[in-house]
């Protein structure tokens, strides 16, 4: 009897906590269900047409005047080394020596041949005046003369080319081969060596069509890195593109001369500022307000109280303003905090205008 009594009180214990757990989550969900909606707040700033300076700024990587690959024109063993990592080597300096036993013997047989062809020939034509050789006898000596001269010009090219020599002046960046290394020359030349001239620095970059055709060649233009912040470096425009890419900019090219108290190096990122472009009044925003990628910049605008996703077209920077050429009207409003939390057609509060 106790038994019974026991299971009863539990099963009625038990439908009671079920019944209370379901009176209460419907009272829940019949709460939510009042109206309890989640809020996103943002701030906007209306887009305003206002004149950009006269300058605009890009920024682009320095590159070396000149960066050249050595190659072996020659197969051998490496029997010495004149050039290591960072060291600084005038035009024709040697920086290989290439095993020249073989090549050397054969300048030398290239040469004793051209010298008994030259005499030969020489021989044959004293004999022609006086009319002791014919003429097919002077054509074969002169032939002789011609091949053995050909012969000595291979054979001395051979011969210099044990010795790889830099074409520029600059600095050792890379060296790819040691003491007793083999190389090969064409058709699969071994690379031995880097060298780039930086005593003259290009610092190349991207322009938007908008303002490629204000750019000219040799305009002056202002050059800071990081390295020195209070250093103005001038230079020159060297070259501007005539073919876009698939962003449609053009690619510039500005010189200048490396400075011995500064100096600056390739990979180095540098900022140009362009100072030849008319002064336009253009819809500019705020830098932080744009979403997305570099290539596909966008923005949010605040449409009754919705927020909308805009694609957009920008220009050149000015400060922290952004100049926008396509996309938005004067007067929109632009998102410019909290865009982060909210997507397309999220309804939004305004903080402040």
């Amino acid at each position: 009897m106790k038994h019974w009594k026991l299971i009863l009180t539990a099963t009625l214990l038990f439908i009671t906590v079920a019944s209370v757990l379901f009176i209460n989550k419907k009272k829940l969900a019949d709460a939510n269900a009042g109206g309890i909606k989640d809020v996103y707040y943002v701030t906007v700033e209306k887009a305003a047409v206002k004149n950009l300076s006269e300058s605009f700024s890009l920024v682009g990587t320095i590159t070396a005047n000149n960066d050249v690959n050595i190659i072996s024109e020659t197969s051998g063993r490496v029997t010495d080394l004149f050039a290591k990592v960072g060291d600084y080597k005038q035009a024709g300096s040697v920086l290989f020596q290439i095993d020249d036993e073989l090549k050397k013997a054969a300048l030398m047989s290239a040469e004793a041949n051209l010298e008994k062809a030259k005499k030969d020939y020489e021989r044959f034509l004293q004999l022609y005046k006086e009319k002791s050789v014919s003429d097919s006898q002077l054509g074969q000596a002169k032939l002789g003369f011609s091949l053995a001269e050909a012969q000595y010009i291979v054979a001395k090219r051979q011969y210099n080319d044990t010795q790889i020599k830099t074409p520029i002046s600059g600095y050792v960046t890379a060296r790819y081969v040691n003491v007793g290394s083999m190389v090969q020359g064409a058709p699969q030349a071994t690379l031995v060596a880097n060298i780039v001239d930086i005593s003259k620095l290009k610092v190349k970059l991207n322009v938007a069509e908008k303002d490629v055709f204000s750019l000219r060649v040799n305009d002056p233009v202002s050059i800071t890195v990081d390295v020195y912040p209070e250093i103005i470096f001038k230079g020159r425009i060297e070259s501007v593109g005539y073919k876009s890419d698939e962003v449609h900019t053009y690619p510039v090219e500005i010189s200048l001369y490396n400075e011995s108290k500064n100096p600056l190096r390739a990979g180095m990122f540098a900022r140009v500022e362009f100072t030849s472009l008319q002064e336009r009044a253009s819809i500019v925003i705020p830098r932080e307000s744009l979403v997305g990628s570099i290539k596909q910049p966008q923005i949010f605008i605040v449409q009754n109280g919705i927020a909308k996703l805009r694609n957009i077209v920008v220009g050149r920077e000015a400060g922290t303003m952004v100049e926008v050429l396509q996309g938005i009207n004067e007067g929109e409003e632009i998102i410019v905090s909290g865009q982060n939390n909210i997507v397309e057609n999220t309804p939004v509060t305004v903080l402040m205008k």
